[in-house]
């Protein structure tokens, strides 16, 4: 279930690694239609990304909802970081943001 942002640290664009930002004019960005952007970006860069969590600043949403654990930085992207996150993707500043993992082949 997702509830809405209990995050203890708020989110900033230098604890972000390895960005890529996207900028979406065409009106209205919903959750989905970020996603759908930021989920091509990562394909462009891997075959089989996985996402390990986003933000959604607008509706005060972010998943996985764990606990805070960290003290510089969102307790979702230290989530992400910890399980070896590779691209960030961010939407329309950090309106939208998206942390995946690329699947290496052994």
């Amino acid at each position: 279930m997702i509830e809405l942002a209990k995050t203890c640290i708020p989110l900033e664009e230098a604890m972000l690694r390895h960005r890529v930002a996207l900028s979406h004019a065409g009106g209205d960005l919903d959750y989905e239609s970020a996603r759908r952007l930021a989920d091509a970006e990562a394909a462009r860069r891997d075959p089989d990304p996985m996402l390990l969590a986003w933000y959604d600043r607008r509706a005060g949403r972010f998943s996985p909802n764990v606990e805070c654990c960290d003290e510089t930085r969102p307790a979702w992207l230290a989530y992400a970081e910890s399980r070896g996150a590779d691209l960030a993707v961010t939407v329309n500043g950090l309106d939208y943001v998206f942390v995946y993992r690329f699947v290496k082949d052994d």
